[in-house]
């Protein structure tokens, strides 16, 4: 009989998920193609596993809590990278700060027309404004405009992994050559994914991602009450 102790859900469940990433990501390392990303091979069998238990998302939440909570701190560690290149930084920041501004609006502002396109209802609409930044920054730009950063996060991933998926195409189409313009497609694109891929690519990329995900969701938090006030006039 499956057990019904909280406790022992959430050992189960935290470790199925750290134990999955771990496995996804020596998968990733031999044969590193997008589709055997940790960020696809993990949801996809837990999503198994959970179906298969007859476990819902409430259950599995509650178990793995902590490693959400985790999110933050880990975010906070790519100020390493990004002192390392501060020169790059100190030399392109004007450019960086409008990029981030156009591409977090542009993000916010295409997410909103195709929900609303698409009929898709008030809880929805506001769930996928914070689509394309990362997960800390994301719930709790949710949670100010009314959203729900449960939905928010499940559509943060998505844009992350098709993002990196179809920012590493683009990098071999566009004329792209400084590493400046990689790392922020791929940081402003796929936030904390895009990130990761933009380290496979250099390092200089990967700082140049790190900064602008970060800044993309700064901005996104200051602007977050704006936002909110402007969507309850408009309805």
């Amino acid at each position: 009989m499956w057990p019904s102790h909280s406790l022992a859900l959430a050992a189960f469940w935290s470790l199925a998920t750290v134990g999955f990433y771990l496995c996804a990501r020596a998968i990733y390392r031999r044969w590193p193609r997008w589709w055997l990303s940790p960020l696809v091979v993990t949801p996809a069998v837990l999503l198994i596993l959970a179906l298969a238990l007859h476990t819902g998302y409430g259950d599995y939440i509650r178990g793995t809590h902590w490693i959400v909570m985790m999110l933050g701190p880990a975010t906070v560690a790519f100020a390493i990278p990004i002192y390392e290149q501060r020169h790059v930084i100190a030399r392109h920041w004007p450019v960086l700060v409008i990029g981030v501004i156009i591409g977090s609006g542009t993000a916010m502002a295409t997410a909103w027309a195709m929900a609303s396109a698409l009929g898709l209802s008030d809880l929805l609409r506001l769930s996928l404004l914070p689509r394309s930044m990362s997960t800390p920054f994301a719930m709790a730009v949710a949670g100010d405009i009314g959203g729900s950063p449960d939905l928010t996060t499940v559509f943060v991933l998505l844009t992350g992994i098709c993002g990196a998926a179809l920012g590493e195409l683009m990098l071999n189409w566009l004329p792209l050559r400084s590493s400046l313009a990689r790392g922020a497609l791929l940081g402003m694109g796929a936030h904390a994914a895009g990130t990761a891929k933009a380290r496979e690519i250099g390092q200089e990329e990967g700082s140049i991602a790190g900064l602008v995900m970060v800044l993309a969701g700064l901005v996104n938090v200051l602007a977050a009450p704006i936002l909110a006030y402007g969507l309850k006039a408009a309805s």
